[in-house]
């Protein structure tokens, strides 16, 4: 079993679990990629995101999408219109073409993984075919516990997908860390005795979750 480590309380907490969440904390920042291959359709550069957060229809589809009532390939051929695009084939695939792994992080859950931990991935999905973006940035052998929103049918901030992930990982929310790179994720798993880690930066975080775990990483140059 993992030691037990200090808090910023002061007081100790024998951590048992780290539950990771996917894009923005174990892929780099993903804004600049899908700012290039905007700019690169001739589009705004921030086209990408902003229609997938604040146009109604594109919002619709995308929370569908992450519950698994849409396919990935009907997402993209409806939003390739809402962006004005003639063509939606692989769309999701070729927005986060350009995206790349956080390799700080990947070391940390992989060094949390060898030191005993158990090692979760909970991740609000954005399809998995025709483009898996969990392939693609190469973490799917990483966890003991992968839960993904599309194929539970319900998505983050619910609660109900964190107590699913406690239960797969065999342990109370007291025994687990959480780490989102959206604020609004966090509470949740707060209200179930999970200790959050907001991540804002790669390095940061991992300095961050090596002193609550008790680890250390070694990242490859």
């Amino acid at each position: 079993m993992p030691e037990t480590v200090p808090v910023a309380s002061g007081t100790h907490r024998p951590f048992r679990g780290l539950i990771l969440d996917f894009a923005g904390v174990l892929t780099e920042v993903v804004y600049p990629a899908h700012e290039r291959w905007c700019a690169s359709q001739g589009l705004a550069a921030d086209a990408w995101r902003t229609t997938l957060n604040t146009h109604p229809e594109a919002r619709r589809h995308y929370q569908a999408l992450e519950v698994g009532k849409m396919t990935q390939a009907d997402f993209n051929a409806r939003t390739a219109v809402l962006l004005g695009l003639d063509d939606g084939e692989n769309l999701m695939g070729r927005v986060w073409s350009g995206v790349r792994p956080a390799a700080g992080m990947i070391a940390l859950a992989k060094a949390a993984r060898s030191a005993g931990y158990t090692v979760a991935m909970l991740s609000n999905s954005f399809g998995l075919d025709p483009y898996d973006p969990y392939d693609h940035i190469g973490v799917r052998d990483l966890f003991d516990v992968t839960v993904i929103s599309e194929v539970e049918g319900v998505a983050k901030p619910d609660p109900v997908i964190y107590q699913l992930t406690l239960d797969r990982m065999g342990l109370s929310g007291s025994e687990c860390v959480f780490v989102d790179d959206h604020l609004g994720n966090l509470p949740p798993a707060e209200a179930l005795g999970i200790h959050p880690v907001h991540a804002t930066c790669e390095d940061s975080t991992v300095t961050s979750l090596e002193s609550l775990l008790g680890v250390r990483s070694a990242c490859p140059a």
